[in-house]
């Protein structure tokens, strides 16, 4: 009797569907099609066999024609078929019946996508996994520059972001209408490391009534001053193409349908030299088996403003950001594990090596490198040597230098300001008095950088602190000296000279010390050395011609006293 019920009712839902095998079928497709066209607008799949949400897209596909085909035919039928030649034999033969070529394609493609997955993992192809990344054996001390003080970053991410999001809020006609993205991206802008980021819609509202300008500017922050900018673009001039775009407009959408076949990383915020804003879309290509393998192979420079986009296969010097520090040491990890094999890499670990939890940049010779350390297989306390990558070339280089992981130097960095309760940053690695060091920002509980310290590599027991760069790189390299880890006075690397004719000396007593105070004929500054460090400061008189080695001054600073740390009489 339910049978029957069930019968009769689904025939008169049948009543309202297309009569005729040709036509229930043509309202299949319109109506998968429809589906289809929805699920790829949202989820943006790219139309390539080497895209695993291509295969995704397809089964989708497949299962939506074939629940049409059983709303259209009627579950009643189905089950009347299926009493007859049992449940497996009676859903084969619905499937051959009414959608056999739709099943032979599901068929396929689950099959695709199993033996592409299975000829594609690294215990079969471990030789090409371990290839992936070119890594060449440096030296640290000639290879990285000593870099001054106007080139070190002494911000990380969290706390540039905390900045430009602060920032804002000091504009009364943006705050309510628009936020900080918090997706910014580090990159040499006019020769100095700055992080640069789009502002976003505050809301679907605020995107609705502001979205015919665009989006008016951006936010750069300054890594080394650690000023925040929103720099406004030219009136008509805004970014129409964002990630808080949620239609046609969105990167990730815009990009789609201009390249329905090529695979894109995320796409990253980055500015020209003029200060023009351009989304940088890395071309994703899959280089062994089917899926395995992830490079990348170009890049999509699309305008923010107006949409336009070229694919380049050698990107402009300007782009800074090609490769992610996640690519980068995933690739490094294959190279590391698999080096004698992929058996090896399980059982025994023989020269296995692999890449630390974390990373920082570092800005040379107008191109942005990303740094890791690496470590053994037991991923202890100690650190083998490190890497650094070009993030536009992917030129790798790998420096031999034992010694504490960024994690501990952390520890070691908070555990000499421990009173006053700072947090340390990711490190920065480089290069004082050729030692591989770690410098590590220490921020107070409102993400402020409100100290430094410097700790080095090989014996990270040797800690400096400082409340300015300068001061803490003093500290430290006179560490080093008195450690016999340098040989010299420990001199600062990071100075300058100044030679002259002594117009002035001045003299005072600080804490005991005897200190000299030296004005050179034509200059304002006075250059401050103790008697202790050199004697001949106790002797000197105006008018003599000398050479005096000084520190650098602050970005941005005029001083009147600047440190000198040696003294040559006689020019």
């Amino acid at each position: 009797m339910q049978f029957k019920e069930v019968r009769a009712v689904e025939e008169k839902k049948k009543s309202h569907l297309p009569k005729g095998r040709l036509g229930r079928t043509l309202f299949c497709i319109v109506i998968t099609a429809l589906v289809g066209f929805i699920y790829f607008y949202v989820s943006l799949p790219a139309i390539n066999l080497q895209d695993g949400s291509f295969y995704s897209f397809l089964i989708f596909l497949c299962v939506v024609y074939i629940a049409c085909v059983v709303l259209t035919t009627g579950v009643a039928a189905i089950v009347e078929e299926n009493s007859v030649k049992g449940k497996v034999k009676g859903g084969f033969s619905f499937i051959k019946k009414h959608c056999l070529p739709v099943g032979i394609m599901l068929a396929v493609v689950l099959l695709a996508a199993v033996v592409g997955k299975v000829i594609s993992i690294p215990m079969f192809r471990a030789a090409a996994y371990r290839d992936l990344l070119d890594v060449q054996t440096g030296d640290f001390a000639q290879d990285v520059a000593q870099i001054s003080f106007s080139e070190i970053p002494t911000l990380d991410r969290t706390s540039a972001n905390y900045l430009g999001d602060r920032q804002m809020g000091t504009l009364s006609d943006m705050v309510s209408q628009f936020e900080y993205s918090n997706d910014s991206t580090q990159i040499n802008y006019q020769g100095r490391p700055v992080r640069v980021a789009p502002i976003g819609y505050a809301d679907l509202f605020k995107w609705f009534t502001n979205r015919g300008g665009g989006l008016p500017a951006y936010v750069v922050v300054d890594m080394v001053t650690q000023e925040a900018n929103v720099v406004r673009l030219p009136e008509g001039q805004g970014m129409k193409y964002s990630f808080s775009e949620p239609l046609n407009r969105n990167v990730m959408r815009h990009l789609r349908f201009q390249y329905p076949t090529m695979m894109f990383s995320t796409p990253e915020f980055e500015i020209d030299e003029d200060g023009h804003p351009w989304w940088i879309a890395p071309r994703l290509v899959k280089t062994i088996g089917l899926f395995g393998g992830r490079d990348i192979r170009g890049a999509v420079l699309m305008d923010a403003v107006t949409g336009e986009s070229e694919y380049y296969e050698t990107v402009p010097t300007w782009v800074d950001t090609l490769y992610t520090p996640q690519l980068i040491m995933e690739q490094y990890d294959y190279h590391g594990t698999l080096v004698r094999g992929f058996i090896n890499s399980i059982l025994g670990q023989r020269d296995v090596t692999m890449t630390t939890d974390g990373y920082n940049y570092i800005a040379m010779n107008d191109d942005v490198y990303v740094y890791t350390g690496v470590t053994s297989a037991n991923a202890d306390q100690s650190n083998l040597g490190f890497l650094l990558c070009n993030m536009r070339t992917k030129e790798t280089h790998y420096y031999v230098a034992p010694g504490a992981t960024e994690a501990a130097a952390r520890a070691s960095a908070m555990g000499v300001v421990q009173d006053l309760g700072y947090t340390a940053t990711f490190p920065l690695l480089l290069n004082i008095s050729g030692q591989p060091t770690y410098f590590i920002p220490l921020m107070d509980a409102t993400n402020l950088v409100k100290s430094y310290a410097m700790v080095n590599v090989a014996q990270y027991q040797i800690v400096a602190t400082g409340a300015t760069v300068s001061a803490c790189e003093k500290t430290y390299v006179n560490l080093l000296s008195e450690r016999g880890v340098v040989q010299g006075a420990g001199l600062p690397d990071v100075q300058d000279e100044a030679k002259g004719t002594v117009a002035e000396i001045r003299t005072a007593v600080l804490d005991g010390t005897s200190w000299y105070y030296i004005r050179l004929d034509g200059e304002d500054v006075f250059y401050a050395m103790p008697a202790s460090q050199d004697q001949n400061v106790i002797v000197l008189d105006e008018g003599d011609e000398v050479t005096v080695s000084h520190a650098l001054p602050e970005e941005g600073e005029s001083p009147a006293i600047l440190e000198a740390y040696a003294l040559t009489v006689g020019g």
